[in-house]
């Protein structure tokens, strides 16, 4: 299952991605929020984030406007290494280089299309391991770290 949340500013975007993952028949969990009222972004952050953590939810997507304060509430929940991205190249190598269980994008920097093909670019790439393992390996010790 694959949980997705946005803000207002994201809202547009995320709903254009549900549409997607709906016909590729992936499972999708909406941790909101469903109207364009404005909301607070760390909480919809932080839902997704702590369903990826939980294993409650496999990946997730985030979107608010720049995508910016997504990626930063969501990293601060330990396990999440969310990627904000701007380009296929980007979300590709989030997957295979940083594993990224969570894909950030900017509701109002890209257009649906473009979402949509930056999430397929990022869902379809795997993990490549090897020397990348080590780099995860070293960021899970800063995170382990600065744990209280």
């Amino acid at each position: 299952m694959l949980a997705i949340g946005s803000d207002h500013g994201g809202l547009k975007l995320k709903n254009a991605i549900i549409a997607y993952l709906n016909r590729r028949g992936i499972v999708v969990s909406d941790a909101g929020t469903t109207d364009d009222a404005s909301v607070d972004y760390p909480d919809f952050g932080q839902t997704v984030a702590e369903m990826v953590a939980s294993g409650s939810a496999e990946r997730g997507i985030l979107v608010c406007g720049t995508g910016i304060g997504m990626s930063i509430a969501a990293n601060k929940v330990p396990g999440i290494r969310a990627a904000l991205v701007t380009d296929a190249f980007m979300a590709r190598m989030a997957k295979e280089h940083n594993k990224a269980n969570i894909l950030v994008l900017g509701g109002r920097v890209i257009d649906e299309r473009a979402g949509c093909e930056l999430v397929e670019a990022w869902l379809d790439a795997e993990f490549a391991g090897g020397r990348h393992q080590i780099r995860l390996d070293k960021i899970s010790g800063i995170e382990q770290k600065y744990s209280r």
